[in-house]
């Protein structure tokens, strides 16, 4: 009887050798990025009490109702949950660890999350995002530094087209007088609305307004808008917020049916789309969320941030095709076995001591085979050591990219100050 074939759960996708280096490379401009505006990394474990998104992201929430991983432990006495998002998870441990008793903090966290979601384009039930907290900061200049930042990474990064949308949800009695004349005009409607949306009726109204069904495009664009319901706080903070996008020369569209699919927001939301990925081409998603460490226990405490698809951006930046996304290494060192393999080996060793990356050739193969493997590598330069080369103490230094470079035979006393030499001369 065959053995069964076992395969990656659906929907939970193998990142392969050939696909990481668009990764590492958009990984490495992410931690450049966000210690450049002064944010600590913050780590938070992967299961939490399934309570915490209950209470933090809303009971009546897509993401709660019917997305979450959640089971009981082995001892049946703790209700679990695989993390579908960040932002309560770090809030839970900033109260634990009282991260804000000495003042504001800017942290950021970059893995998985889980939700169980029909895979699709842009959308799986294992994925990664980049998110970025500011917790302790009530004015519109952190809401603002959130989408300038933002626009900056879209920069670094080279994705074109990013456009950004922004709402204000005001605050709970805004949302309040918002929630009746909203329900009102939905049950006036109501044979308007899908199954979806009439459920959503009586437990959660405002979230009608994310829906993505075409055929409700009229009834939506005609509801009531909040910002029509903002007291004079809620409105300076949203003007302000507008000012600074303005003079930091960010343009943005106020999107009034821009809610975001989470309780825990109030005041400002926001999100970066892009056209290049269909219909799931939200980029980055955020708002504030100043109710939230009060929900979870703590001390009310004002508090913004956001979350980046990492597969979405990936996908954005392979299509554009303008970063390089091949394996690169320094140097592939080569050899014809026996001793001349145990000096490669050293040899190797030696030029990584100098700060070099480094393949050496494992096994025994023909030269020729080898030097396709160094080829294919991405090396500078293939470092051959034969039986020559081992009885004069020396290495042939060959290389690889400058095709018209000629090979030159090199003291292995003087291998890594040659290289070193050699690739700072090629990053000039």
């Amino acid at each position: 009887m065959a053995t069964l074939k076992l395969a990656a759960v659906r929907g939970m996708n193998d990142l392969l050798p050939a696909a990481s280096p668009v990764w590492e490379w958009f990984e490495a401009r992410v931690l450049d990025w966000v210690r450049s505006y002064g944010y600590q990394l913050i780590r938070t474990p992967i299961l939490e009490h399934t309570d915490l998104f209950v209470r933090g992201i809303g009971a009546v929430t897509d993401i709660v109702e019917r997305e979450m991983y959640s089971f009981e432990d082995r001892s049946n006495q703790e209700r679990l949950t695989l993390r579908p998002e960040f932002t309560a998870g770090t809030v839970r441990a900033a109260i634990e660890h009282s991260l804000t008793y000495d003042g504001p903090k800017r942290v950021w966290s970059m893995g998985p999350l889980f939700r169980h979601e029909r895979p699709q384009r842009g959308r799986f039930r294992q994925f990664h995002q980049v998110n970025v907290e500011a917790l302790g900061f009530a004015g519109p200049d952190i809401d603002a530094e959130h989408m300038v930042m933002l626009a900056r990474l879209w920069k670094i990064l080279g994705v074109t087209g990013a456009r950004l949308e922004i709402n204000c949800l005001g605050e709970s009695d805004e949302r309040m007088k918002h929630r009746v004349d909203l329900v009102k005009y939905f049950e006036q409607r109501e044979a308007e609305l899908d199954a979806d949306s009439k459920r959503r009726l009586t437990s959660n109204p405002l979230r009608i307004l994310d829906s993505k069904n075409p055929a409700m495009a009229t009834l939506l664009n005609e509801t009531p808008q909040i910002t029509q319901y903002l007291g004079v706080a809620s409105r300076r903070h949203f003007d302000g917020l507008q000012d600074l996008l303005a003079k930091a020369g960010v343009e943005f569209r106020v999107n009034p049916r821009l809610v975001r699919g989470l309780d825990y927001y109030n005041l400002t939301v926001f999100e970066w789309i892009t056209d290049q990925l269909g219909s799931q081409g939200t980029l980055c998603g955020g708002g504030r969320y100043d109710p939230l460490t009060e929900q979870l226990g703590g001390k009310r405490t004002p508090a913004i941030g956001f979350a980046i698809g990492v597969e979405r951006v990936i996908e954005c930046l392979t299509q554009s095709g303008n970063i390089d996304a091949t394996a690169h290494t320094d140097v592939y060192v080569l050899h014809q076995g026996g001793e001349t393999a145990s000096q490669a080996f050293l040899a190797a060793e030696q030029l990584r001591d100098a700060g070099l990356d480094v393949i050496f050739h494992a096994g025994d193969a023909s030269l020729k085979s080898q030097m396709k493997k160094a080829d294919a590598s991405g090396a500078e330069f293939a470092v051959i050591i034969g039986e020559a080369e081992l009885a004069a103490q020396s290495a042939a230094v060959k290389p690889l990219r400058a095709r018209a470079a000629e090979q030159r035979i090199v003291p292995l006393a003087n291998l890594a100050d040659t290289l070193v030499s050699a690739l700072s001369e090629i990053e000039e």
